[in-house]
């Protein structure tokens, strides 16, 4: 369990900080703009949960956990060191995407399929889960980009594109099931 005696330590006050294996890099580093991302992501989420009740608001909560996850996951490089670690690095896991991907079923079955794209809006909630799926695809760029030069876990950036995909569909819940979806009209202000 975390203990946070004190909040400030005054150790990034030139500008870096310290990875989860004690390596110091510079805060604007690749690896830290990724689970800095995600942690913006969190927040989102929280924001939508606000306007989220019962089971979609449980799904969320467990979202808001899988991002801290991700968010470990992140922080602490050199997956090959993991087994001689001196205590084992907290990894998402594909299980955890396997979960979305059963969500996202079980919600869209409830989905009229879709006949134009959708704009970012509806409801309240709808709104917001649509600003979480552009954070959620910002951090899976940046996610990718990092992979290009660095080791990562694999199972981020599969979890992370499904979900963006989650925050889509739960959208279209969020929109009376897609009813109050507000339709793309192509060139209707030309």
């Amino acid at each position: 369990m975390v203990v946070l005696n004190k909040i400030y330590t005054r150790t990034g006050d030139k500008g870096d900080t310290a990875l989860g294996n004690g390596d110091r890099v510079a805060k604007h580093d690749a690896r830290v703009t990724a689970y800095g991302t995600t942690d913006e992501l969190n927040a989102f989420v929280g924001v939508a949960r606000l306007h989220a009740n019962g089971d979609l608001d449980d799904k969320l909560s467990l979202i808001q956990n899988d991002l801290f996850d991700l968010g470990a996951d992140l922080c602490r490089p050199e997956m090959e060191k993991d087994a001689t670690a001196e205590y084992p690095p907290l990894r998402v896991t594909d299980a955890q995407t396997d979960r979305l991907e059963s969500e996202i079923d079980a919600m869209n079955a409830n989905l009229a399929p879709l006949r134009s794209f959708i704009l970012p809006g509806g409801s309240p909630l709808a709104a917001h889960m649509h600003v979480c799926r552009t954070v959620a695809r910002r951090a899976e760029r940046l996610c990718t980009d990092l992979a290009t030069k660095d080791d990562i876990n694999p199972s981020v950036i599969r979890y992370l594109n499904r979900l963006s995909d989650w925050f889509f569909v739960s959208a279209r819940v969020a929109n009376a099931n897609g009813e109050d979806d507000v339709l793309w009209v192509p060139g209707a202000n030309r």
